[in-house]
């Protein structure tokens, strides 16, 4: 099932307003790969930002890295600039349990210290198990449990729900 009545464009224009009137266009931008770079890719254009995107793979952060094991084709993160004492825009697609923003600041704290991480997600939906908040979300979603919500991209993006299988 498709979410038909949701315009991402709009949505990642309002984003983007949104994050420049917190930040300014001086911040520093890093999307969570995949659908979180896809967004961030976006929002970095429509901010008009300076400094070149960053992109995270948390792959060797998850909690349950252990129990997922390793995709063969993990590529590393890529941060082309300090995060020491910077304004760190944090992108994800969908914020659920809140586990791939932890592991995210994880893995940022591992290359310095920012002076803040203001999080910005295109859907945020129910069923949080970590105390996590966006900063600046597109939209929220009321899912049941056995239903998810996937972004597939980067061209065009768009957003399904599904059930669980």
């Amino acid at each position: 099932m498709n979410e038909t009545n949701f315009d991402i464009n709009k949505c990642l224009q309002a984003m983007a307003a949104e994050l420049v009137k917190i930040t300014g266009q001086d911040a520093l931008m890093i999307g969570i790969h995949t659908g979180g770079y896809w967004v961030a890719q976006k929002l970095h254009e429509l901010m008009q930002l300076k400094k070149p995107l960053g992109q995270l793979n948390i792959t060797f952060y998850r909690d349950d890295f252990s129990q997922i094991g390793l995709h063969p084709r993990v590529k590393p993160s890529n941060l082309p600039f300090d995060v020491n004492n910077r304004e760190i825009i944090l992108v994800d697609d969908v914020l659920h349990t809140g586990r791939t923003i932890r592991a995210a600041l994880n893995e940022i704290f591992d290359y310095g210290r920012p002076k803040r991480v203001v999080l910005a997600v295109l859907v945020d939906r129910d069923g949080r198990e970590l105390p996590v908040a966006a900063d600046v979300t597109g939209k929220r979603l009321s899912l049941k449990p056995d239903e998810h919500v996937k972004l597939s991209g980067p061209e065009p993006l768009a957003l399904e729900i599904k059930k669980a299988e």
